[in-house]
């Protein structure tokens, strides 16, 4: 067992209530979301447990949830398109849909068969972005399910990769740096990018490999709905939720460690150290 898979072990010791709320593999796609676009590039699998999405030449194909949330703890599994996928962008992320938007990207750039995927993430919060970070995974994510996971309360945000942290964005509103706060949707999706995602663009899609195919599960969702009538702030951010307990603020000792050493081994991409693009830092990357 390798230090990262012994450490998400470990995570998944201590952190035994995230991972029992987070997943019952008995939720059907249609109690939570919907399809928002390329409906016949869409197959439910497992009486509703696992879709697959498709895309060719025509379409590709998206989904949403029913609701939005102010804060929580979202997760899919997914299996990503294999083979020659050079071009096609598999997607997971939370988006609050307004002019000045929040949003939190899980985006998978695919390669040419044989070459790694790459994973970014991004956040969005009051319209701003450009805050990519990338890193190459270290297993093959088109051999089987693995869990893509996003923690959001009002200290930080974290992306988890199967209970492994690969990135923190903390609120640091004191000095300036605006925080996601507006209700958000789940969305996904599997689309045609081939004027940037793979090597800037210049590796285009492969059309002979079409249709190209993703798979989702874990349609359970936990975090606060939005509610119009409520006070979003007192319930929301409260901790009678789990995530907004004082414990989750920050990583533990052994997630620092895991986070360490993915930051240390697998990224090839960060904003925060991109000089030429920003000769200043932005401030949030100034703040340990």
């Amino acid at each position: 067992m390798d230090n990262i898979s012994y450490i998400a072990f470990l995570s998944f010791l201590l952190l035994g209530e995230v991972l029992l709320v987070s997943g019952s593999s008995d939720t059907s796609f249609n109690q939570s979301y919907d399809i928002t676009w390329g409906y016949n590039h869409v197959l439910s699998l497992n009486d509703g447990r696992e879709i697959q999405l498709s895309m060719d030449a025509s379409s590709g194909a998206g989904f949403q949830s029913k609701l939005s949330y102010n804060s929580g703890f979202f997760r899919l599994r997914m299996k990503l398109p294999d083979k020659d996928s050079a071009g096609v962008v598999t997607a997971f992320y939370l988006t609050s849909h307004s002019d000045k938007h929040d949003e939190l990207d899980f985006e998978f750039l695919g390669n040419r068969e044989g070459k790694p995927y790459t994973l970014q993430t991004n956040v969005f919060s009051n319209g701003e972005g450009n805050r990519e970070q990338r890193l190459h995974l270290w297993f093959d994510p088109t051999a089987d399910f693995h869990a893509y996971q996003i923690l959001w309360n009002q200290q930080q945000i974290v992306f988890f990769v199967d209970n492994t942290p690969i990135r923190v964005f903390k609120n640091n509103t004191n000095i300036g740096v605006s925080y996601p706060s507006q209700p958000m949707q789940i969305e996904a999706s599997l689309w045609d990018g081939d004027n940037w995602a793979t090597d800037g663009g210049q590796t285009k899609t492969n059309w002979s490999h079409a249709p190209f195919n993703a798979h989702f599960q874990g349609f359970d969702i936990t975090g606060c709905p939005y509610n119009l009538n409520s006070n979003i702030q007192q319930n929301c951010y409260s901790p009678q939720y789990w995530w907004n307990l004082e414990k989750y603020w920050k990583l533990d000792s052994n997630q620092q460690s895991a986070y360490e050493d993915v930051r240390k081994k697998y990224i090839t991409y960060d904003y925060c150290a991109d000089s030429p693009r920003y000769p200043t830092p932005p401030p949030e990357c100034l703040v340990l």
